[in-house]
């Protein structure tokens, strides 16, 4: 039986993220696993024109990638035990796309994801990142949705 070793959670500060790091930290705790917090920085889609199609522009604040790495790291001492070993990531791109390939990049056994429940137009106009980070995910991914429920940990 494959042991879990490095679990990824991404967060993106919502409370539905936050929760699910809570559920996380319970979860690497029993497996005595590493935890990667990771955030994706997605760079805002402008029209160009119709014989260039959309153009990404770089956010003009280059402050936001440290400000993220300080609030995840804030995060990590909130939610995970000093016996827990964590690590921060920060990436710019399209978030599932990174986090999928960053999955890849440091063979992540599993991955922790919120999801926010969007349905109907809202669903359309937005998409999931939690649903393409399970279609695209070179390792298992554990969902969660509110209410939390499942698995309890216990010592």
């Amino acid at each position: 039986m494959q042991m879990i070793k490095k679990v990824l959670v991404p967060v993106d500060f919502s409370d539905y993220s936050k929760s699910a790091l809570s559920y996380a930290a319970d979860f690497v705790k029993h497996f005595h696993a590493k935890v990667y917090l990771i955030y994706v920085v997605e760079p805002a889609i402008y029209p160009a024109d119709f014989s260039l199609g959309q153009v990404a522009i770089p956010t003009p604040d280059l402050d936001i990638t440290e400000k993220a790495e300080m609030e995840l790291k804030q995060l990590a001492n909130e939610y995970l035990a000093d016996e827990v070993e964590s690590e921060v990531i920060i990436k710019t791109g399209k978030a599932f796309v990174e986090i999928n390939e960053f999955a890849r990049e440091c063979d992540a056994d599993l991955i922790i994801i919120s999801t926010h429940g969007h349905t109907g137009v809202e669903h359309l106009l937005f998409g999931s990142t939690a649903e393409k980070v399970v279609r695209k995910a070179p390792c298992p991914v554990l969902s969660l949705r509110e209410p939390i429920k499942g698995f309890k940990f216990t010592k």
